[in-house]
């Protein structure tokens, strides 16, 4: 059955860079797609960031476009999601999930497998 692991959440400074990897074993990556959420209390969990298993297409929530980028490594069974010119309001918990194949919205019920979470916490 399919696991995912995330990883590479930390304390940075304002303006600065995370990479966060997801990495799934027990079945090929490319079987799915895997999503980015963050979880805070006030806003509850949001979908940051999606990435399509064949055609690798992207999806990027407003509030991050142009500052944080997804990228996989099917060789590698990960997912990558490069964070730049980070703001105090990304931090979060990060989840990555993964649906079959396709993208299936930023519901996380269209969403069936889930990683344990990554800190994310960014300093003013």
């Amino acid at each position: 059955q399919l696991q995912l692991v995330e990883s590479g959440g930390g304390l940075v400074q304002s303006g600065g860079s995370l990479r966060l990897s997801c990495t799934i074993s027990g079945e090929p990556l490319t079987h799915y797609a895997i999503g980015w959420f963050r979880q805070t209390p006030g806003k509850g969990r949001e979908g940051v960031s999606c990435v399509s298993s064949a055609e690798e297409t992207t999806y990027y929530a407003d509030s991050v476009k142009g500052r944080l980028t997804i990228s996989r490594d099917n060789g590698k069974n990960t997912v990558f999601l490069q964070m730049n010119n980070l703001k105090p309001e990304d931090t979060a918990v990060y989840y990555c999930a993964a649906s079959y194949y396709y993208c299936s919205g930023y519901s996380p019920s269209s969403y069936p497998y889930w990683g344990q979470g990554t800190q994310v916490t960014v300093s003013s």
